[in-house]
């Protein structure tokens, strides 16, 4: 079965989503705007999710984490959370 890691930042609107995509893409620590922004727990390690299991997130987070380029950020990713910016850290199949 798949494995990947991934870190997320987790925010309510998609707007506050695509401006944090856009700090990201200027160069912005991914780390660093996690812990200021993420509505989820994670934020504390700078949006970490550790190693999961495909079939173990949302399927809309899943679909990303498992199908986007390792490297990449995608968002914004909207689940029944809110709207998320996934950073692809690795993935094993």
């Amino acid at each position: 079965m798949s494995t990947a890691r991934a870190r997320h930042i987790l925010v309510a609107s998609e707007d506050e989503c695509n401006n944090l995509l856009n700090q990201v893409s200027n160069g912005s620590d991914f780390g660093e705007l996690a812990k200021q922004h993420s509505k989820c727990p994670s934020g504390r390690q700078g949006g970490d999710l550790g190693s999961f299991s495909q079939g173990q997130m949302v399927p809309e987070f899943d679909t990303v984490v498992f199908n986007e380029e390792v490297g990449s950020v995608q968002g914004p990713v909207k689940t029944q959370f809110g709207y998320h910016l996934i950073e692809i850290v690795s993935r094993e199949d």
